[in-house]
């Protein structure tokens, strides 16, 4: 799973490709500009370096993803309990909820999940 490990500008760059995926390459750099203040270089090199990886497909100057957000966020979150909570997934939740609120509606859907997951 060590490829999703991404820095902050990694996501945000893939934020933008997930949003308007496929994309020219060129308009890719229009949208890097206005979002990220990035020029055309460091766009093709973040393009460049995420192909490398197996991250991005960059085909006929039209850039896909190969991962979803949802296997990043995953791997990211994954991480995050791993790294700040010793892999406690309820010292995690605990972390989380403290000084917090829940709707009816939240913590409903927080149990199905629970319940769907002992399955």
């Amino acid at each position: 799973m060590e490829p999703f490990k991404l820095f902050e500008a990694e996501l945000r760059f893939l934020d933008i490709i997930w949003g308007v995926e496929p994309v020219n390459s060129t308009e890719l750099c229009k949208l890097c500009d206005q979002k990220l203040g990035w020029k055309k270089p460091t766009t093709y090199t973040m393009i460049r370096k995420l192909c490398e990886r197996g991250i991005l497909k960059n085909e006929n100057a039209t850039v896909t993803a190969l991962v979803k957000r949802e296997e990043v966020q995953r791997y990211e979150s994954e991480a995050l309990v791993e790294k700040s909570f010793d892999g406690s997934l309820p010292a995690f939740v605990a972390a989380f909820l403290k000084d917090k609120r829940l709707t009816k509606e939240e913590a409903a859907k927080l149990r199905r999940m629970i319940e769907e997951a002992e399955e």
